[in-house]
């Protein structure tokens, strides 16, 4: 890939099962968008994760609560590619398909917790992600990065120093941010749905009401 410098529009990748999507992945977005001035936010959920099970809900559900969820977020897209390719859904798979659309003048950057990063050695051809994008880590309260290993060494190797050198170039380098914790899980959220208790503070309206709808998570 073909390096630009200068002012490169900014393109953000979430992904995730969204199983369902909860109000702490907008708000972690919205955080991200404003701190890195991305031009758009991709939430692009997993169709057929490789490393979990296949969550309960379908990829088509869960795709259709990310539309609701960011229907009034002019910055936000549901990026449906995972739900149209077959077998397992490999991030690096889309990071080229993305790629190839927007072409070099813009920059991608892929967002990634620090559980995530913890076990990217397991992921499909992982060596590769760099090539296609950046990479933001979410340092989360509790997690500690590698500090030895192959792991380790990756991070220090293409660690970035300043947020503005995510505009400089398409892709290649890890910035590690701190967001606000947002102490909302899927799990937590599935588990008062499966319990018939409310959780209305937890999951924007629309979602809410598409869950109730369709009976999901019963």
């Amino acid at each position: 890939m073909s390096v630009v410098t200068a002012g490169l529009a900014t393109v953000g990748v979430f992904g995730g099962t969204f199983n369902p999507i909860h109000y702490g992945h907008p708000r972690s977005a919205t955080e991200l968008i404003k701190r890195l001035g991305l031009a758009q936010m991709r939430l692009m959920p997993c169709a057929i994760p490789p490393h979990r099970a296949l969550p309960v809900s379908s990829a088509e559900h869960r795709a259709a609560m990310v539309e609701l969820a960011v229907a009034d977020e002019p910055r936000m897209v549901c990026d449906r590619r995972e739900l149209g390719r077959p077998g397992h859904s490999y991030t690096i798979d889309s990071l080229i398909e993305l790629r190839e659309e927007l072409g070099a003048g813009h920059s991608v950057c892929l967002i990634l917790g620090c559980d995530a990063v913890l076990n990217i050695a397991n992921w499909h051809r992982w060596h590769e992600l760099l090539d296609w994008c950046h990479i933001i880590v979410i340092a989360r309260p509790g997690w500690q990065l590698p500090v030895a290993g192959v792991v380790a060494q990756w991070l220090q190797q293409h660690r970035l120093t300043a947020r503005t050198q995510i505009t400089q170039q398409a892709g290649g380098g890890i910035l590690i941010e701190q967001l606000t914790p947002q102490p909302i899980t899927a799990t937590e959220v599935r588990q008062l749905l499966a319990a018939g208790q409310g959780a209305k503070h937890l999951l924007p309206p629309a979602v809410l009401d598409y869950i109730q709808q369709q009976k999901l998570y019963r």
